[in-house]
């Protein structure tokens, strides 16, 4: 009775979610939102999605998210990527003690991260991205936390489904590929400032966030830019390099 009241929820939540957004990011966005206000124990979250070999965040609530994420694509081990590969809930309840994944435990910790629950989207063929919450405090994700989480996972691949109605009858592969593309420029232009500015991954953000919070154009755009921008100086002998936007 209470694991239906859960789903109940879960749905509810997701239903007035698709009806209030207007693009497929945002939607994305606030699925990874809404896991950290209704998964008691998550502090932050975000949402992997896989297309053929690419794998990408493509929706975080903060950085920390999304570094935990980045940490475990490049090394290829870790709940998330577990997750992903096996279709099945993954959860680390204590990740100072944690032995599977090699350093990643160490690396979790390092960060304040103290657990983590990895819930795959299902879709026919099988998992197709996950949801990702990590926990900084003495949260562990108990039971209830886990059928939480496990609700909006099936709901949100639900609601993913739903939005190739709601979405001008794009494909879900479509908007996929966009977010993944989306994501794939922000990550260039960050280790192009990374590279300009000899600074680390978190500063590069920053400056890019910086940059489009002064000109009020989203992230992706001053990314774009920058790219583009980059491309063009290399093309034409190497000249000097500048943030779109910065004098």
């Amino acid at each position: 009775m209470a694991e239906n009241r859960v789903q109940d929820d879960a749905a509810a939540e997701l239903a007035a979610l698709l009806l209030s957004t207007e693009s497929f990011d945002e939607l994305l966005h606030g699925v990874a939102v809404l896991s950290v206000r209704l998964v008691s124990g998550a502090s932050t979250a975000s949402i992997t999605m896989a297309e053929r070999e690419r794998v990408l965040t493509v929706a975080s609530v903060d950085e920390l998210a999304t570094r935990m994420d980045l940490h475990q694509y490049e090394s290829g081990a870790g709940p998330c990527v577990e997750a992903l590969r096996s279709a099945t809930l993954v959860h680390s309840p204590d990740l100072q003690k944690e032995e599977r994944w090699g350093g990643f435990g160490d690396i979790a910790v390092g960060l304040g991260v103290t657990g983590a629950l990895a819930v795959p989207l299902m879709a026919r063929d099988g998992a197709v991205g996950v949801l990702n919450h990590y926990a900084t405090g003495d949260a562990v994700f108990d039971e209830r936390d886990q059928e939480v989480a496990q609700a909006l996972a099936a709901h949100t691949a639900i609601a993913l489904t739903a939005a190739l109605r709601t979405y001008d009858q794009v494909s879900l592969t479509d908007h996929l590929r966009t977010a993944l593309s989306s994501r794939s420029v922000i990550d260039q232009a960050i280790g192009i400032v990374m590279g300009r500015e000899r600074c680390s991954a978190d500063q590069a953000f920053d400056v890019l966030r910086k940059v489009s919070q002064q000109r009020n154009v989203k992230l992706r755009r001053v990314a774009t830019e920058l790219v583009t921008a980059t491309g063009h100086s290399r093309a034409e002998g190497g000249a000097s390099l500048r943030t779109p936007g910065t004098p």
